[in-house]
């Protein structure tokens, strides 16, 4: 009896960290979107970004046939196979021009939102200050908050075509600050950014003694005939910082969780000595699917872009033909418009869900600066976005 007791007046608490985390806007979103659901109302999902279309075929039978080969049921540990790691360095010489050591400076991950997530705890002291330019994608913020670092955000404003202004930071703060995250193309305003803004970025970093953390997540999804940048190609880029890739977007693969790091050799060692104490690497067999998605992919990737500009005209015509502001995104599958009236984000996203039946996901969940902002993903086919649009129609603002 006296341990059932004390059972009973056990009582636990969070740790402080978690108590830093931004808020969860999307709750009572999510919350009327199961409510909704279960009445029989036919919901289109413009806020998840996870393709909707199935990994491609040649990757998925790579996979089947590696599954039969016991040699890759073991531990994978430490970097990544071998084979990945070269191949993942020819797609960047391919890709960028760029000369990557396969065994100094490339490190294989379980998806590249969870080398990101480690990074910081590899460089960051309590106290540390991050540099993080906003609205963005929030594994940034809590990924500098679980390593006991101080988030300094940089507004990324439409007049700065949403590229932060680095000359603003107060000198204080520079002092302070070790490492800076960047992300572009970007979530989620669909921003590119060029070459003289990467420049400013490497003398910035060079000056102030500043690791750039570059998320290139988005790069092959891109509808102009000039490709976006990797940060890497910038004379100086990789003294200073590393880049992250992901398979997810590119070749449909978000379930698969695999993706990886190239950069400065020293920064990738100290992601690696966090990772070796986490985790014990990629299922092989997803790294040898990975090795065919990187080597046989060009025509299949080249469909998806033309597929995802296809959705994205349709969109956007129609977003502006409703009266909306809305830029034409370059790059990304996802298109960043502006709040029509005088609503908060949040209050048009419930508006859209409860009276069309559309989840958009509202801009201030990724940062202050999102506000007055819906973003809508494109992984929807063209019909349902036509609904989409034909249903936003009877929605007054």
């Amino acid at each position: 009896m006296l341990q059932e007791k004390i059972k009973n007046e056990l009582s636990f608490s969070y740790a402080q960290r978690l108590n830093q985390l931004p808020g969860y806007l999307f709750v009572e979103i999510d919350r009327k979107k199961k409510e909704m659901i279960k009445q029989g109302v036919d919901i289109i999902n413009l806020g998840i970004g996870d393709p909707d279309q199935p990994t491609f075929a040649h990757i998925v039978e790579a996979m089947k046939k590696a599954l039969d080969n016991s040699q890759y049921h073991h531990y994978p540990m430490g970097t990544g196979l071998e084979q990945f790691r070269q191949v993942s360095a020819s797609w960047y010489k391919r890709r960028f021009g760029i000369e990557i050591n396969s065994a100094k400076e490339i490190y294989t991950l379980i998806g590249s939102k969870e080398g990101i997530g480690h990074f910081p705890l590899a460089f960051i002291n309590p106290g540390d200050v991050v540099l993080i330019p906003e609205p963005a994608y929030p594994v940034y913020t809590s990924s500098t908050v679980f390593a006991g670092g101080v988030p300094y955000y940089l507004p990324l404003l439409e007049e700065n075509n949403f590229l932060p202004d680095l000359s603003v930071i107060p000198q204080a703060i520079k002092e302070k600050a070790k490492l800076l995250f960047l992300n572009y193309p970007n979530n989620p305003t669909a921003a590119v950014a060029n070459k003289e803004f990467f420049k400013q970025v490497v003398a910035f970093a060079r000056k102030n003694g500043i690791i750039v953390v570059h998320d290139a997540a988005y790069s092959e999804i891109y509808f102009q005939e000039k490709k976006p940048l990797s940060f890497l190609e910038i004379e100086g880029a990789k003294e200073v910082g590393v880049e992250f890739h992901s398979l997810s977007k590119t070749y449909n693969m978000t379930g698969w969780r695999i993706g990886f790091v190239v950069g400065n050799e020293k920064l990738i060692k100290g992601l690696s000595q966090v990772k070796d104490n986490f985790d014990s690497g990629v299922f092989d067999c997803i790294q040898i699917a990975g090795i065919k998605a990187l080597e046989e992919s060009g025509e299949a990737v080249e469909k998806i872009r033309q597929m995802y500009k296809g959705r994205r005209d349709v969109l956007v015509e129609g977003l502006r033909n409703l009266g909306w502001e809305v830029r034409m995104p370059q790059a990304t599958f996802y298109v960043w418009a502006r709040v029509p009236g005088n609503y908060s984000s949040a209050e048009w996203a419930k508006r859209l869900l409860e009276e069309a039946g559309i989840i958009c996901t509202p801009g201030k969940g990724f940062g202050p600066s999102g506000e007055g902002y819906v973003r809508f993903a494109l992984t929807v086919d063209e019909d349902r976005l036509k609904q989409s649009l034909d249903r936003m129609s009877k929605v007054s603002f």
